[in-house]
């Protein structure tokens, strides 16, 4: 389970799939994403809920004094105590995250292979961007793709459909990836070199963002249905990221959505961030991103 959030399945399993046409059930393979932390307080209460006194806790109250309900011990000093753990637990996993991070970044800089992370919310048209990319460039230059998802094999189908080196995973109740998820991922897709590897992760604009994955570039994409806000309401994400895909622009005559205001919004918390105006349905701008792709494996 993950300590920054709380996300993550009991038992602490990520699942790497390939996709159902290269025999996706045959070769499933898990791994476990535990931190090896326990989310215990230490101490037990044991709410015994006697009938006629719901609120009774399993040990003697004497009623016929005050209703202080001590418990002997201090919950203020408790909250303090659990808090510094937290912490200590979130930097933990973060700092194990980073390392293997680096490890993995090391790895694409030898082999010059361009790692992107793909972040946006559900419905951006992540699926949809990749999909049109892969099919207009995979003549040019070699892709792999991993992709990222709580349950199913949909989005891998897709890009396995496209002839496209690909590996489902399945993060159960997890909301996003981590570093030594990809790694796992790589160790079975083996990219060539001088490729690029695309990383589609869960679609979340908030957990993400804190989990370094080893890429070259991060690449937040949203759609102009979300709003102008989406910068503001999740800074961190536009903070971390390079390029900003504006996805939908074919829908701009038929919404009330200023362009101009949510690049001011974005810029306001990422000055560096350069933006890209696309549609994945009629094509319009995508030439823009594609020349910024060849360029950056440069």
């Amino acid at each position: 389970m993950c300590g920054t959030c709380g996300c993550g399945s009991p038992d602490g399993k990520a699942v790497l799939r390939k996709p159902s046409q290269n025999h996706a059930h045959q070769g499933d393979h898990e791994h476990d994403h535990s931190h090896g932390h326990d989310h215990s307080h230490g101490h037990d209460h044991h709410h015994h809920h006697e009938e006629g006194h719901p609120h009774s806790h399993g040990h003697s109250h004497d009623h016929e004094h005050a209703h202080g309900h001590s418990h002997g011990h201090s919950h203020q000093h408790h909250d303090h105590d659990h808090k510094s753990t937290v912490l200590e637990v979130e930097k933990n996993i973060l700092l194990q995250n980073d390392m293997q991070a680096a490890r993995n970044r090391g790895y694409f800089e030898a082999k010059q292979i361009l790692a992107l992370n793909l972040v946006s919310s559900p419905g951006s048209g992540k699926t949809s961007i990749l999909e049109r990319t892969l099919k207009d460039l995979k003549e040019e230059i070699s892709f792999t793709v991993i992709e990222g998802d709580q349950q199913t094999l949909q989005d891998a189908n897709r890009i396995d459909a496209l002839q496209i080196p690909v590996i489902q995973i399945n993060t159960g109740k997890g909301c996003h990836l981590e570093s030594d998820m990809v790694f796992d991922a790589v160790k079975e897709l083996a990219p060539k070199d001088d490729s690029i590897l695309m990383i589609e992760n869960v679609g979340n604009l908030v957990c993400p963002s804190m989990f370094d994955l080893g890429e070259k570039h991060r690449i937040v994409i949203l759609s102009i249905t979300e709003g102008e806000d989406k910068p503001l309401k999740y800074p961190d994400m536009f903070h971390s990221s390079d390029i900003c895909l504006i996805n939908k622009i074919d829908l701009l005559p038929h919404l009330n959505f200023d362009l101009d205001k949510l690049k001011e919004y974005a810029l306001q918390v990422n000055p560096n961030l350069q933006f890209f105006e696309i549609s994945a349905t009629t094509g319009e701008g995508m030439q823009h991103w594609y020349d910024w792709l060849k360029n950056a494996r440069k």
